[in-house]
């Protein structure tokens, strides 16, 4: 890996999620990957986004979220501030992306990393310098 990963909560979800055994091995070989190299980021938006959607999908899931949650705190997440509001809006407008999207192209600028690894928006679209990379499509090893 050449550069930083910017990680979207759903790559976590598809880790816990069983109903997609394929997605489920993908995920979890992203995850275990930037551990290892330590080249994962995230931010604190992308945390709550997994919590939220990992309580409400997955019954049971509560205590497992948490650990997970608490784990990723070793990734130091980025905190929003004005100025990543402000870059969230910029981008908002300039790509015509939803603001949650926005926020999290604006994160993975603020935290200089190479690639955004999501399934959310398309493969391959570079936010200036910032590259799309769908975890079901690649592997960590062809970055």
């Amino acid at each position: 890996m050449t550069a930083p990963v910017f990680v979207d909560s759903n790559v976590f979800l598809y880790a816990m999620d069983k109903a997609d055994p394929r997605k489920q091995q993908a995920a979890r070989n992203w995850r275990a990957e930037l551990w290892k190299n330590r080249m994962g980021r995230i931010s604190f938006q992308v945390l709550h986004e997994f919590y939220v959607n990992a309580v409400r999908q997955l019954p049971g899931a509560r205590v497992e979220a948490r650990a997970e949650v608490r784990d990723l705190l070793a990734w130091n997440p980025l905190t929003a501030d004005a100025a990543l509001l402000e870059q969230g809006w910029k981008i908002q407008d300039r790509y015509k992306l939803s603001y949650w999207d926005a926020l999290i192209v604006a994160a993975a600028q603020a935290l200089s990393c190479g690639y955004l690894l999501t399934e959310d928006l398309q493969t391959g679209q570079n936010f200036d310098g910032v590259e799309v990379l769908n975890p079901f499509l690649r592997e960590p090893r062809s970055v």
